[in-house]
């Protein structure tokens, strides 16, 4: 398949405007290109894995979205129904041992994937390095649970669902971690109100950043 680049052009520090604002970036406007997949050959040891992958694992091209080979790193895009599948098949075949976490990502413009999920993975024995990134719905933010595969992601999954709402079905204690269980939103979502609470700094009050002046 063709490279493809579909250009959004997004307004303001997180692509929205009218939040109030005043860090002096408001006025900023941004250009993300959302690639399809890559044409191969991919280089280095990329098409190695993507090769590898397809022998071992036969639903390859129903489970895989699109292959982005960018900025020198291999991203399989993979369909949340199949994420553990994948997962088990690059821990058990591929030797990709370890899961650096997930990180969550929040695209409010992309209808129907604003939310992603992306699990840098490493290979210690052959010294690779890929990652996996799944898209769901904001109205249906369920992603699979991969604790059982990698264990080490305990954690990283409490703190994306906590950031940014993902839910990670079947994981053992998806609860907050770094916000009070009664806190309403997750904080690094980019359609999170700009709030904040005032803060005593040697005798001064420096109040939250929606109160600030604007340098516009």
């Amino acid at each position: 398949m063709s490279k493809e680049k579909d250009l959004d052009l997004g307004h303001g520090m997180f692509g929205t405007s009218g939040t109030g604002d005043t860090s002096g970036f408001g006025g900023l406007v941004r250009t993300t290109a959302t690639y399809g997949s890559s044409e191969r050959p991919y280089g280095g040891y990329f098409d190695e894995v993507a090769d590898d992958l397809e022998r071992a694992y036969p639903d390859f091209a129903d489970a895989i979205e699109r292959v982005v080979v960018d900025r020198g790193e291999l991203t399989l895009h993979v369909k949340r129904e199949k994420l553990v599948e994948v997962a088990l098949i690059l821990r058990d075949k591929l030797l990709f041992e370890m899961c650096l976490g997930v990180n969550g990502v929040h695209y409010p413009a992309e209808t129907d994937r604003e939310l992603h999920a992306v699990y840098p993975l490493l290979s210690m024995t052959n010294n690779r390095r890929i990652r996996l990134e799944v898209s769901v719905p904001d109205s249906d933010p369920h992603i699979p649970s991969l604790v059982e595969v990698w264990a080490g992601n305990n954690w990283n999954e409490r703190e994306t669902f906590d950031m940014f709402g993902i839910i990670f079905d079947g994981h053992p204690g998806l609860t907050r971690i770094l916000m009070p269980d009664d806190w309403r939103g997750h904080p690094q979502r980019k359609d999170y109100p700009l709030g904040g609470i005032p803060v005593e700094y040697k005798g001064a009050t420096v109040p939250p950043p929606n109160e600030r002046r604007s340098y516009r």
